[in-house]
Order: C-alpha cells, then sequence, then structure tokens
C-alpha cells in the first residue's frame, strides 16, 4: 500500500530495514526528494532490486451505484487510501478536493464503508486480484471505474511511474468486462549497506524460485526484461551485476 511505501522507505532510509517493497512513484519521489519526500533530506541509500509486479489503481463503485464515470465523483464521497494516486488521478479528469469529498480509510474500512453505503467509491492502488476487492464483490457487488483517454494520457506524460492496465474481464466476481487504468511497478529495494555478491544472490534466488514465489503471494511476477521496467531509480549494483550477467542493461 502507499501508506506502507512510505513507512519502508524511510526504514529502509534508516537502516531498520535491508530489503522492502515500495510502488514505484513513491521510491522515484523518495529519491529525487519531491512528492510528499519534499521536506525530507537524506533519503536514499537504496537501490532497485527488480520490479515485482504491476499494482493497478483501482476505481470502485458499488454496482447498484449510478456512478458510471470518474466524472460522475463530483460531489461524492471518495476514499482516497492510496491518496497521492488517488489525487492525481482525479486532478487529471479536473477535480480537485473542493470538488470531491475526500477521506483516508485503510482498505479494509474503506470496503466495510461502501458495502454500508457510507461512501460513493474507493480508489486503491493494489496488485490484482486483490483479495479485499474480490470479498468485497462477493458481498454487495462492485463496478471499476475505466481511467482511460485524455486523463490518462495526462497521468502517463506527467509522471513515468504510471503504465497503462488492463484488468481483464472475470479478475472479480461479476466484472463482465475489461477494465482500463494506469498503475505503478510494486519494486523490491535493497540497502546499500548490503554488498554487491549478497544482492546479485537475492536476484538470482528472486528469478530462479519465481513459480514458488508466484504461488506463495497469489501474484503473477514479472519476468526478467519486464522486472527493470517501470522502475525509474538506479539499480543496487549487486543487482545490476547479475542483469549483466543475463544480457540486460540498467542504469
Amino acid at each position: 500500500t502507499p501508506a506502507g511505501s512510505a513507512a519502508n522507505l524511510r526504514l529502509l532510509t534508516g537502516e531498520y530495514l535491508q530489503l522492502a517493497i515500495a510502488q514505484a512513484d513513491l521510491a522515484q519521489d523518495a529519491c529525487n526528494q519531491t512528492g510528499i519526500f519534499a521536506e525530507e533530506e537524506d533519503i536514499r541509500g537504496f537501490g532497485a532490486v527488480a520490479a515485482l509486479y504491476t499494482e493497478a489503481c483501482q476505481v470502485i463503485v458499488r454496482a447498484d451505484s449510478d456512478i458510471q464515470s470518474i466524472e460522475d465523483l463530483q460531489g461524492k464521497t471518495v476514499s482516497i487510501g492510496s491518496e497521492q494516486n488517488a489525487l492525481q488521478i482525479l486532478s487529471a479528469y479536473g477535480l480537485n478536493d473542493r470538488l470531491v469529498d475526500t477521506i483516508n480509510l485503510n482498505y479494509t474500512d474503506a470496503a466495510d464503508q461502501l458495502k454500508a453505503g457510507k461512501i460513493d467509491a474507493i480508489v486503491i492502488t493494489v496488485g490484482t486480484p486483490s483479495p479485499v476487492v474480490t470479498e468485497l464483490a462477493g458481498e454487495c457487488g462492485i463496478r471499476l471505474l475505466n481511467v482511460d483517454g485524455t486523463a490518462a494520457q495526462r497521468l502517463l506524460s506527467s509522471y513515468n511511474a504510471y503504465r497503462e492496465v488492463t484488468i481483464p474481464a472475470g479478475t472479480y466476481p461479476g466484472q463482465d468486462a475489461d477494465v482500463q487504468t494506469v498503475g505503478v511497478k510494486a519494486v523490491l529495494l535493497a540497502s546499500d549497506s548490503l554488498p554487491a555478491k549478497q544482492v546479485q544472490q537475492l536476484t538470482e534466488l528472486l528469478f530462479s524460485s519465481r513459480e514458488a514465489l508466484e504461488e506463495q503471494l497469489g501474484l503473477a511476477l514479472d519476468p526478467e526484461t519486464n522486472a527493470v521496467e517501470g522502475v525509474g531509480i538506479p539499480f543496487h549494483a549487486g543487482a545490476a551485476a547479475w542483469y549483466k550477467q543475463a544480457g540486460i542493461t540498467v542504469d
């Protein structure tokens, strides 16, 4: 989650963690001291190991709602658990926080409040299928809104961490059509305090054990060639050494 990403990046920088997973957009902000990290000093000391999978920005309303598009969220109450992504998406559609009543709930509370009809929509950034969203779809029925067209192009050109994402029909119960949206990579990061040799071995293990990891996580992981895309920060020297052996060039 974004809050988890931000916490992980701070713990990694403070050398409380040696490995962490964070959203690519937040890792980029930490490296560049932009966004939520604009006022913080020395948020560095880590490099990328691999992009693991894409987290899709999912805009969810109840199936019985009259909200058919993101423009219809004007005047509605929206939970923005994925705050930075949610505000950027709303802004791309010309909706600011005066036009939308935003509240910041964790994913479980947001699902409960949507089910109870206390809020109108949820914006979350998470791998698909998300267990929280699957459960919600089964309990009250949901509709996912498209993030596409001019607004999506605006996001893709303004922020290099975003990618186009299709959530295939059938990802969630009752979802009978593909949904177009944007997403960001979830990236495995390693502290610069970890020796290059160790990170090289870790990178090798990550790809040699990919199938077993996918089974444990319940998610499809990116293969080597995709694992270096959409990262946007320098790679750890150990990871770079492994990719070089595999014939893949990284920064």
